[in-house]
């Protein structure tokens, strides 16, 4: 699992990259790839700190597409932190300077991870952009999906129950967040044990 010390020397590493915001929101929000490829500015709520999931982009029949999330609980809204917050604003100016180059070559489809000319990336190209940022931050281990379980963990180890931790990732029953992160849940047992005998005993 990833830890405290390595997420902190990850950050450091994708600070001002451009798709800090991306491993940003994968590592605090627990998206999908597929989701935070087809997540639209239309999709985030600034003033209320919110983040909307309504679609995911996919490859069928050879070419990429946007398709509703696979179930409905994949669809979904999730608060999103001020820090997250704050680097998407960053990489939204720095979209607007993109779009501003690109010219008339620039496809506004609203995305808020598009290629440098406003189209769908390509995951193979992410995949490959996500190796080398890993490799600087000496985790040549670390899949991408990998920020995904990490902000689960990160969140159970912090005090959220099992059942906000299934929201927030869109599982679609409360057993898979449950099997997927049993090797969380002794530690935040034995902490709500320590936490209940520091209140009797003092």
């Amino acid at each position: 699992m990833l830890t405290i010390e390595e997420t902190k020397r990850l950050l450091a590493v994708i600070k001002d990259d451009r798709l800090e915001a991306f491993w940003i929101c994968a590592l605090t929000l627990g998206l999908r790839c597929g989701e935070l490829l087809g997540l639209r500015w239309e999709d985030i709520d600034f003033a209320n700190g919110l983040l909307a999931v309504r679609q995911t982009l996919q490859r069928a029949d050879g070419s990429l597409q946007f398709v509703d999330p696979k179930t409905d609980r994949s669809r979904r809204v999730v608060p999103a932190s001020e820090p997250t917050l704050a680097a998407l604003r960053k990489h939204k100016r720095a979209q607007a300077a993109e779009q501003l180059a690109a010219g008339k070559r620039w496809q506004n489809l609203g995305l808020v991870f598009p290629s440098t000319i406003g189209t769908p990336i390509e995951p193979g190209n992410l995949s490959t952009r996500w190796r080398a940022t890993r490799k600087r931050a000496g985790l040549d281990w670390l899949r991408l999906h990998d920020l995904r379980h990490a902000c689960a963990s990160f969140l159970l180890a912090s005090g959220a129950s099992p059942r906000t931790v299934m929201k927030t990732l869109g599982h679609s029953q409360i057993g898979l967040t449950m099997n997927t992160y049993t090797h969380v849940l002794p530690d935040i047992e034995r902490a709500a044990v320590d936490a209940v005998a520091k209140k009797l005993f003092g």
